[in-house]
């Protein structure tokens, strides 16, 4: 049996890293690519929209109002609103993923297949990340199940900040679900959906996929997006921390804020340096743990295989 899969996302960023994402995906075997362009005057539109593999939008103000007003002031908030939309719309594929614009899905096997061997019964199908080293953009730290062990682990890797870093990522350790089309009244949220107030009906593990989570392409890239994300994104003060208060755990907005009032660049320089960077010391801590990966993405030949005529 053929399925087809397709991925949604809500992306903002440089015209080329948006053909990126999506041609990364169209090659992995997706069948159908819908984009929503939180910038609507994205120079990436008319490529995208020239390919027939992609439905690509522009959020702007009809769009809004088409699903049901204003445009949402949290990003969390609109990317929510259109992976429902897309999810609800005329049914071009089985299952489909809401994904974010710096995640890739890596696996030795066609997505397709694994998902095609899903029992029927099964509705949602959960990848988890591995976050990406800042480096060369080939190594990552993989993902480290709940349990007992966890702790202990994350802190033989990450000797400073381990207790304050959850299952030793910068980013979520949630990963991203694929839900099987055709579920009435389904709602999309960031990691999870609900169905008649029930979250991720009949939800398995997809070990053999890989969400390839690049947060930290370099020390200058996570800097200058620490700020918003310390304010609206993924360090914002309302995310709990990885360790009880109580046990002496910080949030990572809490963390940072520490870290800043004591010693400021410098010290999110240090705290940088022992969770995200690609160095010699690190690789060795995780690959002692099992925990070391590496893949190439190589999203440049993929982005000149589907979009040959775009330039920068």
């Amino acid at each position: 049996m053929t399925i087809r899969w397709g991925l949604v996302a809500t992306v903002l960023g440089p015209p080329a890293e948006l053909l990126q994402f999506a041609a990364y995906h169209l090659e992995a075997g997706a069948h159908r690519i819908y984009l929503y362009l939180d910038d609507p005057d994205s120079d990436a539109f008319a490529p995208l929209k020239a390919h027939p593999k992609v439905r690509v939008s522009r959020c702007d103000a009809q769009h809004w109002q088409k699903l049901g007003g204003k445009r949402p002031e949290k990003h969390q908030v609109r990317q929510s609103r259109n992976a429902t939309h897309a999810y609800s719309r005329r049914t071009e594929v089985d299952w489909l993923i809401h994904m974010d614009a710096d995640e890739f899905l890596v696996s030795d096997q066609p997505v397709g297949d694994i998902l095609a061997a899903l029992p029927e019964s099964t509705l949602t199908a959960r990848v988890r990340p591995m976050e990406q080293l800042a480096g060369d953009g080939h190594r990552f730290k993989a993902f480290i199940p709940n349990g007992p062990e966890r702790e202990k682990i994350v802190n033989r890797i990450y000797p400073t900040f381990g207790p304050h870093i959850k299952g030793g990522f910068l980013s979520h350790v949630a990963g991203k679900l694929f839900a099987r089309t055709g579920m009435d009244g389904l709602d999309v949220r960031i990691h999870n959906v609900f169905l008649d107030q029930v979250m991720n009906p009949d939800e398995v593990e997809l070990s053999q996929i890989d969400l390839a989570h690049c947060h930290a392409k370099t020390w200058q890239d996570w800097l200058a997006a620490y700020r918003y994300r310390l304010e609206k994104g993924s360090y914002r003060a309302e995310l709990a921390p990885a360790t009880p208060p109580e046990a002496g755990g910080l949030s990572l907005h809490d963390l940072f804020r520490f870290i800043e009032a004591d010693s400021g660049e410098t010290g999110l320089r240090e705290f940088y340096r022992e969770v995200a960077e690609d160095s010699p010391e690190l690789r060795a801590r995780l690959d002692a743990e099992g925990l070391l990966r590496t893949h190439r993405l190589n999203v440049d030949e993929m982005t000149s295989l589907h979009f040959p005529d775009f330039t920068t």
